[in-house]
């Protein structure tokens, strides 16, 4: 049974739909552990009996590099877990070198676009202009391991998400969340599978 942490900036849909993935067996791992930078997500995880942990970068901007001090702090605080694989599940936030490098390649990361397209934030928003402007027919999403270069490291999974006649963006978002829930537990599926 594989170590779960998972990282969460948002209301943390899709942690709900790895903590249901987990409970059902679909998953062969466990959440040990929720991480958030904003508290909205941390609701579900306390509903479900999982440590909820609160770090934001505010206690750190006086460092002199805040960024690389509130990660060096976040993967201590991660590592206690004993992770098999950190899970970035709506994570908002740039991740450094301090973060990365204690736990090599598993760090995943899930994105809201295709590999190569709209990397870093509003990428469905980004897709969606690039429709109506008549340069792409689809969007979609992908899981992949994370890297220091942002939305770039070696994917791990992929599905399109087609644009409809007369689309608007809450009805893209809609169904890009609705794919990010299942290829991303279809993922962290296969990383847990027994080998």
């Amino acid at each position: 049974m594989k170590r779960l942490v998972v990282m969460v900036s948002g209301f943390g849909s899709n942690l709900q739909a790895i903590m249901d993935a987990c409970r059902r067996g679909e998953i062969q791992g466990q959440v040990v552990a929720v991480f958030a930078n904003r508290k909205a997500g941390l609701e579900r995880a306390r509903e479900a009996g999982i440590d909820a942990v609160y770090r934001p970068l505010k206690p750190f901007k006086g460092s002199p590099d805040p960024r690389a001090a509130y990660d060096e702090a976040l993967a201590r605080d991660v590592a206690v877990y004993k992770p098999d694989f950190v899970i970035l599940a709506g994570w908002m936030r740039i991740l450094t070198p301090a973060f990365l490098r204690p736990f090599g390649n598993r760090v995943i990361n899930l994105h809201p676009a295709l590999p190569g397209h709209f990397a870093g934030t509003h990428a469905i928003e980004r897709a969606f202009a690039a429709w109506q402007d008549g340069q792409i027919e689809h969007t979609g999403v992908m899981v992949h391991r994370v890297v220091e270069e942002v939305d770039a490291g070696p994917v791990l999974a992929t599905a399109v998400v087609p644009f409809e006649p007369g689309d608007s963006l809450e009805r893209l978002a809609e169904r890009v969340h609705k794919t990010e829930h299942r290829i991303l537990v279809e993922a962290i599926a296969g990383l847990c599978a027994p080998t």
